[in-house]
């Protein structure tokens, strides 16, 4: 991959978010203390069955040194391409830099309790905790958008919870069964024998098109919970 192209995109988009991208947001907040307890239902919060460690798998992400413990099937093939385009378009990902499923009930908020099914990532967790938001440059959460609009709405950026936002989660935005996951990872597979598709091939975020798609899914996410 040519990084220096993807540099020249990332500073053009810097420019059509506006200057004061080139610093953090002046609403970057602090941790706050959130409510944790133990998570008992046989379900986590976007409806996919609680799972032992029996039913994932560990993979790795392709184009870093990075992998992951995931559910296996669309679930891993969704989220793990999410971690490619965060790799390679936000910001490299290293061994210890992504953590997904897990088996402890204790301490989970609503939103975690999605690493229980194995069907949610944290991409640089120590730097994007639970509780914080404005973490990412405007030009950074462009691409963010673009991956959740290329997913076709079957994964949730944690950035959007009202109520305690984790902007390193990525998690399945449907249930089991839903045909929005199926389309999706299916998509997702079919990219991986196709010259010129998927993460690794420099999309423009800020191309017209993909940011009108972007900003729909926005709308309808922040408005479905």
């Amino acid at each position: 991959m040519n990084r220096s192209v993807n540099r020249r995109r990332f500073l053009a988009g810097l420019a059509v978010a506006g200057g004061s991208a080139l610093i953090r947001p002046a609403g970057f907040a602090a941790a706050q203390p959130t409510q944790a307890g133990s998570w008992n239902a046989p379900v986590s919060r976007n409806g996919w069955p609680v799972v032992p460690p029996g039913a994932v798998r560990r993979r790795r992400i392709e184009g870093s040194m990075a992998d992951v413990e995931l559910l296996d099937g669309d679930a891993t093939d969704l989220l793990v391409h999410v971690a490619r385009r965060f790799h390679y378009e936000v910001r490299p990902l290293t061994p210890g830099d992504v953590t997904g499923y897990r088996a402890d009930r204790g301490g989970v908020t609503p939103l975690e309790s999605d690493y229980l099914s194995g069907t949610a990532i944290a991409l640089h967790p120590q730097h994007y905790p639970l509780g914080v938001s404005g973490g990412f440059l405007p030009a950074e959460v462009a691409v963010i958008r673009d991956i959740l609009a290329e997913c076709g709405g079957a994964v949730r950026w944690g950035g959007d919870d009202p109520r305690t936002p984790k902007e390193s989660h990525f998690a399945l935005d449907s249930p089991p069964r839903d045909p929005v996951v199926g389309r999706a990872a299916g998509m997702v597979r079919a990219w991986r024998t196709a010259p010129g598709q998927g993460a690794g091939t420099s999309p423009d975020p800020f191309d017209a098109a993909r940011r009108g798609r972007a900003c729909a899914l926005e709308s309808r996410q922040r408005h479905s919970r």
